[in-house]
């Protein structure tokens, strides 16, 4: 069982990053995914999350109206499409798998 996420890299603020998050070993189709992040020296948070079928999302207000969750049952993949970057969205930015699966993480730096 296993998460790999991609597609984070250095973005100037305003600038957009497209990550994505490839399930190994069981099939998304089943459950709720979600984005967490957690920046240097504060505590991880949720950003987005996805029922099962893509039909409900739900997002952290710092990212509302910027950040868009998906899916693809049929690739087993689920994305995070992040617009008009800011600085403070700089993290390490995980996907995760309930109940206990998390990826190993991809850096996203919002710098000038």
């Amino acid at each position: 069982v296993q998460l790999v996420e991609s597609g984070g890299g250095v973005v100037q603020p305003g600038g957009s990053l497209s990550l994505s998050c490839v399930a190994s070993g069981f099939t998304i189709s089943w459950t709720a995914m979600s984005w967490y992040r957690q920046a240097p020296g504060k505590e991880r948070e949720l950003v987005a999350s996805i029922s099962n079928g893509g039909g409900s999302t739900n997002y952290a207000d710092s990212v509302k109206g910027r950040f868009t969750i998906s899916r693809d049952n049929s690739k087993n993949t689920v994305y995070l499409q992040m617009n008009s970057l800011k600085l403070e969205d700089t993290a390490v930015y995980y996907c995760f798998a309930p109940p206990i699966t998390w990826g190993q993480g991809t850096q996203v730096t919002v710098s000038s």
